[in-house]
This record gives structure tokens, C-alpha cells and sequence, in this order.
């Protein structure tokens, strides 16, 4: 990996942690006293809140309770991120798949690799990799949360994700039976499979998913160099198959790890336009 890759990834490692500081930070917040007069409820910060009550707001003229036109203008600067650099919401900025990246990181220890070497198939034993003919018809979940949330807001008075949504289960620090079961189902999928909630279930992620095709800040490959060695497929976090070969694929959370693992300089590069 050259000093420019690694800079890349100790940068995104960098700004990982500061977002989910930041976002325990705001979950802490909102169980203070005077939560109303720090700026509503913790759901209120929340990008995909934004499209669980845009129907709602657009078709009824009101937003759903916990939810306010700040949820708007978070959502717009995540859809502004999308429009740029793609998913990279995603592989930067989330704090959900923040917290599963590191605990990836922290099961491969636990479970038998004492270092990871970049590019090397893991000797760990979790988190384990679900065979393809499971894993694809899995992928279409997430669409298909996107779907129901979007059909059940037009009836809900909260959003629909809001007992259930691992971000308040994680942040939010205002606890629910439901919410300490989602925190355990989340966790457990966690440590059993890398960026489980990304690849299956994200209703946000599959809402940014279209835009890895047509953003302007993308990866490039140079058939003249790569030679095919996998590295990068074995790196991926979000298991895409032929990575040099799908480098805009709706999957792809911008992450640049198969920019960092590729051990030959010019076969992936980043470019504008």
C-alpha cells in the first residue's frame, strides 16, 4: 500500500470515529433536561427521517411527530454526498457502518487473526461470508424496506423505522424493549457477518444506491496494470465480486479499501468526471 492509500485510510478511520463520538455526543444530549429547547427530538437529525415522513409532508402538508424540516436538510446534504462521491455516505459518514466496521475489526481479532495483513484472505473464523446463491437474493431486502416504510408512512403518526432503528438503538440512549432487542439482534449480526445491516437491510443505503452510477468522483481502472491478483475482492467490505470490474456498482460504499490493498500504483485511481 503506498503512503498516499494509507494517509486515505487512516483518514476515513479518522473521520469514522469523530462521527460516532459526534452522534453518541447527540444521543447524550437529547436525554439531558430541556430537550425541546436543544433542537426536538434525537430522530430529528436523522437523513433517512427526512424520507420517512416526505410523503407524509408532501402529501399532507406535516411532518410525522419526532420528525422536522431539519430532517429535510440533513437529508439533503447526505443526497448531496451521493450526488458527488456516490455511497460514500456510507463507507464515511454513517455511524452505523462506522461502529460495524470496528467491530469487524475487533470479532477478526478475538477470533484468530492477531494482525490483519491487507489483501490476504482473513484465518479468523468470524465474521463468516454467506454463499453467493444466499447472499444475492438477500441484497434485496433493503429495497424492499425501503418500499414498506415508504407505503406505511402515509399511515403512521412516527416514522415507521423509529421502534426498531439502530441508530436510536445504539445513540439514541433512551431505551425501549424493542430497542435493546434490535441492539442485540444488530451486534450479534455484526460480529457474524461485516456490514451485515449495509449488504441486507439499510433502507438509506439502498436509497443512495443508484447514485454510485452516475456520481462524478468515482475509481478507475487501468486494464494496463491490474492483473487480476483479487486482492481487492478479498478486502471488500460489502463482498463484491470482481471489484476492478464493478468499481460503480450500487453495492459499493466508497470505502477505498481495494484502493488502499491494490499492491500495484496506477491499476485503480481516483478521478473527477
Amino acid at each position: 500500500m503506498t503512503a498516499k492509500a494509507s494517509s486515505l485510510a487512516k483518514s476515513r478511520r479518522t473521520i469514522q470515529w469523530l462521527v460516532v463520538i459526534g452522534t453518541f455526543v447527540l444521543g447524550l444530549r437529547h436525554i439531558m433536561p430541556g430537550e425541546a429547547s436543544r433542537g426536538g427530538s434525537f430522530d430529528s437529525f436523522c437523513a433517512f427521517g427526512g424520507i420517512e415522513t416526505l410523503l407524509p409532508y408532501t402529501l399532507y402538508g406535516h411532518t410525522l411527530k419526532s420528525t422536522n424540516l431539519l430532517n429535510f436538510s440533513v437529508l439533503l446534504g447526505t443526497l448531496g454526498v451521493a450526488i458527488v462521491a456516490g455511497r460514500a455516505f456510507c463507507g464515511w459518514l454513517c455511524p452505523l457502518g462506522a461502529v460495524q466496521d470496528f467491530i469487524t475489526s475487533w470479532t477478526r481479532k478475538l477470533s484468530g487473526e492477531s494482525h490483519h495483513i491487507r489483501g490476504r484472505k482473513s484465518k479468523s473464523i468470524l465474521p463468516f461470508q454467506f454463499p453467493t446463491s444466499i447472499d444475492g437474493p438477500l441484497r434485496y431486502i433493503k429495497y424492499l424496506v425501503l418500499a414498506v416504510i415508504l407505503v406505511a408512512s402515509l399511515y403512521a403518526a412516527f416514522p415507521p423505522l423509529r421502534e426498531f432503528c439502530p441508530v436510536r438503538a445504539v445513540f439514541g440512549l433512551k431505551m425501549t424493549s424493542l430497542l435493546w432487542l434490535t441492539l442485540g439482534i444488530f451486534l450479534a449480526g455484526s460480529i457474524l457477518v461485516e456490514r451485515y445491516w449495509c449488504k441486507y437491510f439499510c433502507p438509506l443505503g439502498a436509497t443512495l444506491a443508484i447514485f454510485n452510477k452516475i456520481s462524478p468522483v468515482r475509481l478507475v481502472m487501468d486494464n494496463n496494470h491490474c492483473n487480476d491478483c483479487g486482492r481487492c475482492d478479498i478486502e471488500c467490505s460489502m463482498d463484491i465480486e470482481d471489484v476492478p470490474l464493478n468499481l460503480d456498482h450500487p453495492e459499493c460504499v466508497r470505502c477505498m479499501e481495494c484502493l488502499n490493498t491494490c499492491a500495484r500504483d496506477g491499476s485503480l485511481t481516483l478521478k473527477v468526471g
